[in-house]
């Protein structure tokens, strides 16, 4: 007896054995038991999901000798018959290649006749949406009205071209896509029966790369039996699929963790030499950070055989959510953008170059100030400058305010009025070995520059402090700023001081106060440098020239403070 292939070996004869499709199969079941029948139904899902499968069961159900039943015998001639495809008043047609009209006219014309045999004459349609618009037509009057001994079955993976007027005349049950662990399951359960030796992991790859299509999973599997010679192994499912290694992900992951770049090339350059595809490294990348995700909000979600379980576990407790967040969008990024890269190995270095980069910029320590100095620059105010034109220009150290810090640059000095002044305040000292000995000076801006803050470090600039002693520090926020005041958020803030003082700070943070926050006095600094910077460029003699004798104007937006 010649071979046959798993898909059609195993093809479900019965609403009990069939898999996935319990909503569908309640519904038929009951309408069935009610003899509630109607004269067309539409079954619409993806490749493989038991579109015909349900179509074909519904028809045994319907002309069982039995009588009609939700649980057809299958021993009967006519269950027999339609098992084999032989079954005479069953009439089923490939739309793709039957688009005509006039084949749809001459099945038409054949239903007005009487079943030959049995109690109905059941059509099956599959792929009906490629129907052209005329055998559309064609159909509507009788699908409208159809003869008692008429049922039509129509299957579709494209439901969108199916015109409203044919859907409006059928009932639609929607397949779901397989779930990974039915697809699993089910795979275990052929390889027992057919005595098949084989390995977990190899079966969950299968099913992965089915994207729950469980036809598709049962070819995979065929081949994955005939490349491993009668038995089905990891490894050699990995080579059939192309699977890329999932110790390659974990260690991606873990080098960005450590932030170690040569790490992060060095598994890239291993996975090129493997010809791994990055495009689909990428997508492996984007599933993984998913689970991860998924395990830090919902940590019984992982399953129990999961080979990769103590790995996931532990990446989801050494990597913050919000990373994971920033890394599954640049994924997504990369994965959009990669066709557009000189090649995939740039587009996929270039993705984890740009996690490294984030990952780098969150946890950098502020620059750390050699001496405590002050410095007077000139602040901003709503009364204009005085004496601008006759000022006089000496160099001078000026801070340039950036968001974590204030780095020191030589610009001209020009002299201002002292209403204009402001004070850039004093660094904190180095910290030392034990974190018990520090004390809070008061000075909020530089604890804030000092705290490891990741996200919660806009909330921290945006505060100011109230009050403040050994085991409180008392905060307020702006009104304008009070979207801030996430719960996480500030158990962030809270956990970032307590890390810092190596003791507990009790934290306290209300809408209030006048608004002298950090981000207030670093936006004020930076105006005030380019004030600076902008005065000088108008006041320099080459400048001055150039307005005066070739009209030259001067756009202060294009003046960067150096």
């Amino acid at each position: 007896m010649s071979y046959q292939v798993l898909a059609r070996k195993w093809r479900p004869k019965s609403f009990e054995t069939l898999i996935g499709q319990e909503h569908v199969v309640r519904a038929l079941t009951n309408a069935l038991e009610q003899q509630r029948l109607h004269h067309a139904y539409l079954l619409t899902g993806t490749r493989g999901v038991g579109k015909t499968t349900i179509a074909r069961i519904l028809a045994k159900s319907l002309n069982c000798e039995t009588g009609i039943t939700a649980q057809p015998c299958g021993v009967c001639s006519t269950c027999i018959d339609i098992d084999r495809g032989r079954y005479i008043d069953l009439i089923e047609v490939d739309a793709a290649s039957n688009t005509q009209v006039d084949n749809m006219r001459d099945l038409l014309e054949n239903a007005q006749y009487a079943p030959t045999s049995g109690r109905f004459k059941v059509y099956i349609i599959d792929e009906v949406h490629m129907l052209s618009r005329s055998s559309f037509n064609a159909m509507l009057k009788t699908l409208e009205e159809p003869p008692a001994h008429v049922k039509f079955i129509l299957a579709t993976t494209d439901p969108q071209k199916v015109p409203v007027t044919v859907l409006s005349r059928c009932l639609q049950f929607n397949l779901r896509q397989m779930a990974s662990t039915s697809i699993t399951e089910h795979c275990q359960d052929i390889l027992k029966t057919e005595n098949i030796q084989y390995e977990l992991p190899a079966l969950q790859l299968i099913a992965k790369a089915a994207s729950g299509s469980m036809r598709d999973a049962l070819s995979l599997l065929d081949q994955a039996i005939a490349y491993g010679n009668q038995s089905v192994r990891e490894k050699e499912v990995r080579m059939m699929l192309g699977a890329i290694d999932q110790s390659y992900l974990f260690e991606l992951l873990n080098a960005l963790v450590r932030n170690d770049g040569h790490s992060l090339m060095d598994q890239a350059k291993a996975m090129s030499e493997r010809s791994i595809d990055f495009d689909a490294a990428l997508n492996d990348i984007t599933n993984l950070l998913h689970q991860i995700a998924m395990i830090q909000v919902v940590p019984e979600s992982i399953a129990l055989d999961l080979p990769e379980r103590a790995a996931l576990l532990a990446l989801s407790q050494t990597i913050s959510a919000e990373k994971i967040q920033l890394y599954y969008q640049i994924s997504l990024l990369g994965k959009r953008d990669i066709g557009l890269a000189p090649d995939e190995f740039a587009g996929f270095t270039m993705t984890l170059l740009r996690m490294l980069a984030f990952s780098q910029s969150e946890i950098a320590p502020p620059a750390k100030k050699t001496a405590p100095e002050t410095k007077t620059i000139a602040s901003t105010s709503a009364e204009p400058m005085q004496n601008t034109a006759t000022a006089k220009i000496e160099p001078q150290e000026v801070y340039v305010a950036t968001e974590a810090t204030i780095e020191r640059v030589a610009t001209p000095e020009v002299s201002a009025s002292q209403d204009h002044q402001g004070v850039i305040a004093q660094g904190i000292d180095a910290q030392t070995d034990s974190n018990q000995n520090i004390q809070f000076n008061g000075n909020w801006r530089d604890l804030v520059d000092a705290l490891k803050l990741g996200l919660a470090r806009t909330l921290a600039q945006n505060c100011e402090l109230e009050s403040f002693d050994d085991e409180s520090i008392n905060l307020t926020v702006p009104d304008l700023q009070k979207h801030l005041m996430d719960p996480n958020y500030q158990e962030k803030l809270s956990a970032a001081i307590n890390q810092h003082f190596g003791r507990k700070i009790k934290l306290t943070l209300k809408i209030g106060g006048t608004g002298n926050t950090p981000a207030k006095q670093i936006f004020e600094e930076k105006v005030a440098v380019q004030s600076v910077a902008v005065n000088a460029i108008e006041q320099d003699d080459f400048v001055q020239a150039l307005v005066k004798d070739f009209g030259a104007q001067v756009i202060p937006s294009s003046i960067k403070p150096i």
